[in-house]
């Protein structure tokens, strides 16, 4: 399989994201049910009262909308990363049930680190050769346990580094992702889940715009959190997330 690459992909959603959102959040001050509330809000748009309630900060009603992606080509460094973010459900791609095998590359499936790409072609090459390294490692250690399958594999993948790569179904609540974005998209952040939360967003603004044109690192919006660390480049990333219409 050798090198692979990020994907991201909005698998699922709420229905009507926004409209859920202004329902839940006008329900609160109404004395109408909940048909009569639904009708109402149907039959208007919504967009002006979702901009303000996001604007003001009421988000509990953003809770109630969900989006599930479907991310491959990530490393292994990438999910310890993600599941730092706690309020989400995940399932993950099991090193102990699936057998890490190559295929006419001689190697499992793993990242490149761009930082390492950029050294040049005989730094890559280095590269590429370590994982195959590991992946005869891999299988050495399968042999040796007997090759039973996942009583094998458990302890086999041991030597495999944090570029292998990994796949994943991860949902979260709209609130949980405007978080995420607002700390994953920084400049500081990681490279690969800067990577992956750059699509994540690309695929939300198209189902929930209003909602996700707040979106961005911190410094958008408000002031940077780095401190000293700032990456200075405010005004970019202002041209970059700010508001979308």
């Amino acid at each position: 399989m050798g090198r692979t690459n990020v994907k991201v992909r909005l698998l699922e959603h709420t229905p009507n994201p926004e409209n859920v959102v202004a329902m839940a959040a006008k329900l609160c001050y109404s004395n109408a049910n909940i048909g009569e509330l639904l009708e109402k809000i149907e039959s208007n748009d919504q967009s002006n009262f979702i901009n303000g309630l996001v604007a003001m900060g009421h988000m509990s009603p953003i809770e109630h909308i969900s989006f599930t992606f479907g991310i491959e080509g990530v490393s292994r460094a990438f999910l310890a990363q993600i599941t730092r973010h706690r309020i989400a459900s995940f399932s993950v791609k099991s090193q102990r049930y699936t057998k890490a095998i190559g295929d006419g590359t001689g190697t499992f499936a793993y990242i490149l680190p761009p930082q390492i790409e950029a050294l040049g072609e005989d730094a890559v090459k280095k590269y590429d050769n370590q994982m195959r390294t590991m992946q005869v490692w891999y299988n050495e250690w399968v042999e040796a346990l007997g090759n039973k399958g996942e009583s094998s594999n458990e302890d086999a993948r041991f030597v495999l580094p944090n570029a292998a790569e990994t796949k994943m179904i991860v949902t979260f609540n709209a609130r949980e992702l405007l978080h995420v974005f607002s700390y994953r998209l920084c400049n500081r952040a990681q490279w690969e889940f800067r990577t992956v939360a750059d699509a994540m967003l690309e695929e939300v603004r198209k189902v929930a715009p209003i909602i996700f044109s707040y979106a961005g690192p911190h410094c958008v919006h408000s002031v940077c959190l780095e401190g000293k660390k700032s990456c200075g480049k405010q005004a970019e990333i202002k041209a970059k997330y700010g508001k979308k219409e």
